[in-house]
């Protein structure tokens, strides 16, 4: 084991490498036709997005049981959840992946393995992160997003019990990250699947009680979360022992090197602004419509999630998507990674689409699963009206995102989720300013979306991954 700190360059092996030294899903990437190869790669990585989207419907359905105020309260520390999970799954998860991916297309297995334990100790600094700021920070932060009374309580007591678990949530999503890289969809898919199973009975039977077990309430939800990333940490940890995994975590491939974890936070750090623009675009979306009521908030904060359910449905394709650019760019194949990358943009575009439009036409088929309280299912459905038609704009940014991960460049899709948020919070603080409606908060947010999606897209077919915007028309970014 290494223990000096070097800031020695990372190896450049040969560009191309030879089919017959790669493991047999490599060369898969590097080979077989493209979309069918993303669509399976994609398949089993979308079960783990609604498995684990499904994790917080369910404890959503069962806190909705406790009333209005735990809605709320749930409502305003959400977004700080999802922050974190998509902070690690997505933006360091991606990165890790991203790397991981590249080294092996360099046909470089060893430094693909200490990569994987940067990765590891990266998740743990930002979990313990997350627990010292929202322990000592909570209290102010729902404040300020119109948490007051029992709701603000309520969020407190969820707050302090989910993020008491931080470290486990980013180790999960950081094991997954190591593993996706490897081309291996299935056994995270397995993991959550079967995490999501257990939850089904435990989530109720902590929020209510069952037997000797006493009734927790709304920390009860956050323990069984917890609880859930707890087994699957283990789960992953253990096929990473294994002589199963391509990548193994082993006492040999730590190395304290400047140039590794590097390689992971250039482009995670990026990732991470990119994710606390969408956070914070909904956390001030949150603080606006508070002004309206507790309601209000209650019906914005459920209808709103079907957002980050396309989060995770759209991170399904484009997890698998960061290894696919990944690996290509590191065996040298830019014409390969953009064939990737547009069939998986159009395929989110389409699927997210759809869903909007659903949304849109049926709002209360949605809302309804949460509650009936006709304040929050009247803010809701104008919510999902109004910028459900849109969604398929966000599924384009996002999938994109991911793709640029892969390719190591984040600095154009950074900006268009900072547009996103400028857009959505000058235009959604104007409306309030000028005596405005909800709706028109509402409707900030879905400009926001559009501005964000098309961004991201002209900026990759302007070839920002291999040199310097050029329009669309002008080439396809290609040397």
């Amino acid at each position: 084991m290494s223990t000096a700190i070097t800031a020695s360059p990372l190896p450049s092996p040969p560009a191309v490498p030879d089919a017959a030294e790669l493991d047999p899903r490599t060369r898969r990437m590097l080979e077989a036709p493209l979309a069918p190869l993303l669509l399976r790669m994609a398949a089993p990585n979308m079960l783990i997005m609604v498995a684990q989207a499904s994790a917080g419907l369910i404890e959503t359905w069962f806190i909705g049981r406790l009333g209005t105020d735990a809605l709320a309260g749930m409502a305003l520390v959400f977004p700080i959840v999802m922050l974190m999970q998509m902070t690690s799954a997505g933006a360091m998860g991606g990165a890790i992946a991203s790397a991981i991916a590249r080294a092996l297309g360099r046909r470089d297995r060893a430094q693909a393995e200490s990569l994987a334990w940067a990765g590891v100790w990266i998740a743990v600094a930002f979990g313990l992160l997350f627990t010292v700021a929202l322990w000592w920070g909570g209290a102010a932060l729902y404040r300020s997003m119109g948490g007051e009374g029992a709701s603000l309580q309520a969020a407190l007591t969820y707050s302090h019990t989910v993020f008491a678990g931080a470290v486990l949530v980013w180790l999960f999503n950081a094991l997954s990250a190591v593993v996706r890289a490897t081309g291996n969809m299935a056994l995270p898919a397995q993991v959550t699947t079967a995490g999501t199973v257990l939850l089904l009975p435990l989530s109720p039977v902590l929020i209510f009680g069952w037997g000797p077990i006493p009734a927790m309430g709304i920390a009860g939800g956050a323990l069984a979360l917890v609880l859930y990333y707890l087994g699957g940490t283990l789960a992953l940890c253990a096929y990473l022992r294994s002589r199963r995994s391509l990548l193994r975590l082993t006492r040999e491939g730590i190395q304290w090197s400047k140039s590794l974890f590097g390689a992971i936070l250039r482009v995670g750090l990026a990732g991470a602004v990119s994710t606390l623009a969408t956070n914070l675009t909904i956390g001030i979306a949150t603080g606006l419509v508070g002004h309206f009521g507790p309601a209000a908030i209650a019906g914005y904060g459920t209808a709103s999630r079907l957002e980050y359910i396309l989060v995770p449905l759209v991170f399904g394709l484009g997890a698998p998507l960061v290894t696919l650019v990944g690996t290509c760019l590191g065996a040298g194949d830019r014409e390969r990674a953009m064939r990737a990358t547009w069939i998986g943009a159009g395929v989110a575009f389409a699927l997210t689409e759809v869903i909007g439009l659903a949304a849109a036409l049926f709002p209360r088929a949605w809302l309804g699963l949460f509650g009936s309280e006709p304040a929050m299912l009247d803010a809701g459905a104008q919510y999902l009206r109004i910028v459900g038609p849109v969604y398929g704009f966000f599924g384009l940014g996002l999938v994109l995102y991911f793709a640029s991960q892969g390719a190591g460049k984040l600095a154009w899709p950074v900006g268009g989720n900072v547009a996103r948020l400028l857009v959505a919070g000058i235009g959604g603080w104007w409306a309030l300013r000028s005596g405005g409606t909800v709706a028109q908060v509402f409707a900030a947010q879905a400009v926001a979306l559009v501005v964000y999606g098309l961004m991201n897209a002209l900026a990759i077919a302007g070839g920002v991954w291999f040199g310097r915007m050029r329009w669309p028309w002008a080439g396809s970014g290609r040397d």
